[in-house]
């Protein structure tokens, strides 16, 4: 693993000075950005049932069911207290929002102090493996560095293979990660760091590997989370209110601090009080996160909703939603078909697949669906100024309303003419009045 890692670190760099960002997500729509978005979602769910199989083969049935309890109970609460900036006049304004803010945490807490309580204490449950003393995890490791300078010559250059596919998955995740983390609806001002973020997470994939730990990537449900967390209102000079996120360097500094506590001494030991369950519900709650804000989840929504009940999109060209549906049915279909092929074999060539289905999209889909329907459901992942796939499609009118309003715009223009010369004439009175007075008196 250590040269896999250390390929896809200069791998990674190279991408980063070159800066491959301009020249291959310029291409990437929303259509595959949404795909992997709900594939990631798929994954923290699948990971949270299996978390809890785990715990059913390790533990007593009644310890079985209490980590089933431990696991929704972890999911509801925390999806409860994320909606507290909803709970208006319920608590002070901030109160409301530190509890939105931290709700996975105060949950996780609640639940990890709720079986050291009473008889529950007493269950037998699986909790995190955590090291008690300052030496590598393995038992068969005496040094925290790998040797990877003993492997042969033909095994390193045979992992710059799997490298390259590390190096696509990281990539397109820390992409997707910083646009989801930078959309428009969070009126980011500084630019987007799309080459030194992709350089970052180079070098710690190389220190990763030298270590021996498995590297870390892009994470996508955290990132709007973080964003969401920073939005707050700003009032400008006309009094316009804007919701933007509040950009500072902190909260990053903050998280890896955190991090840094809770993998040292004292805090590991309460990090190793943390059952499973407890994980397989933070899963979950990721993994809906991610899932709410997904456009592909509302699209479901509209296919289950009667036709009498949608919104009417006549003028954006669209006469029914049938093409939408199919576009939604399309984006669950490759979904499944990825996901699937994280249970076979060729599981670590998954986000090959999703690169390959970028430009069998740009092709297929004008042929699929009209320009319309593409303008309405899908947009252009990374460029500037105006995100629709045609823009320079017009939005075609509809018959009887362009002709009501050019009548109406006729009428008013002639009203406004009648006005105007009433008026004028009324003023041409009113000077002709004052000097037939004055010839009176003269």
């Amino acid at each position: 693993m250590a040269w896999t890692c250390l390929h896809s670190m200069w791998m990674l760099i190279l991408l980063a000075i070159f800066n491959a960002h301009d020249y291959t997500m310029k291409y990437v729509t929303t259509f595959s950005t949404e795909i992997f978005s709900l594939l990631n979602s798929v994954i923290y769910f699948h990971k949270a049932v299996q978390e809890l199989q785990r715990n059913h083969e390790k533990v007593s049935f009644a310890s079985f069911l209490y980590s089933v309890i431990g696991c929704i109970g972890t999911f509801l609460v925390a999806v409860f207290l994320a909606s507290a900036n909803n709970w208006a006049p319920l608590f002070h304004r901030y109160v409301r929002m530190g509890i939105s803010e931290y709700a996975a945490a105060i949950s996780i807490i609640i639940f990890i102090a709720m079986p050291q309580i009473g008889e529950l204490k007493h269950l037998d449950k699986q909790t995190l493996n955590v090291s008690t003393s300052f030496r590598p995890s393995h038992l068969e490791r005496s040094a925290f560095f790998v040797e990877f300078w003993k492997l042969d010559v033909a095994y390193i250059f045979a992992a710059m293979i799997p490298a390259l596919i590390v190096t696509t998955l990281y990539f397109f995740d820390v992409e997707v990660s910083t646009i989801c983390a930078t959309l428009p609806r969070y009126n980011i001002k500084k630019p987007r760091a799309y080459a030194w973020d992709v350089m970052l997470l180079g070098i710690t994939t190389g220190l990763c590997g030298i270590l021996g730990i498995p590297p870390a990537n892009g994470l996508l449900p955290q990132a709007p989370l973080h964003s969401e967390s920073l939005l707050h209102d700003e009032v400008d000079e006309k009094g316009k209110k804007t919701r933007t996120v509040y950009e500072q360097r902190w909260s990053h500094l903050l998280h890896a601090l955190g991090i840094m506590a809770f993998v040292s001494p004292p805090f590991m030991h309460v990090l190793g009080l943390t059952p499973t369950s407890v994980l397989a519900g933070l899963f979950l709650f990721m993994g809906e996160q991610s899932l709410s804000v997904n456009p592909i989840l509302h699209r479901i929504f509209d296919i289950l909703t009667p036709p009498s009940e949608l919104p009417n999109l006549s003028k954006k060209g669209i006469k029914n939603y049938w093409g939408i549906h199919m576009y939604t049915v399309a984006q669950l279909v490759i979904t499944g078909i990825v996901f699937g092929v994280t249970f076979t074999p060729a599981a670590p060539s998954f986000p090959i697949i999703i690169i390959l289905f970028v430009p069998i999209h740009l092709k297929l889909s004008p042929k699929i669906w009209s320009k319309y329907v593409l303008n309405k459901v899908d947009s252009w992942a990374c460029r500037e100024g105006d995100l629709r796939l045609y823009p320079e499609l017009e939005m075609p009118g509809v018959e009887g309303v362009d002709d009501e309003k050019d009548d109406e715009t006729k009428d008013t223009a002639t009203l406004e003419g009648r006005v105007v010369n009433e008026s004028e004439e009324t003023a041409q009175e009113q000077e002709k009045r004052p000097q037939s007075g004055e010839r009176r008196q003269a």
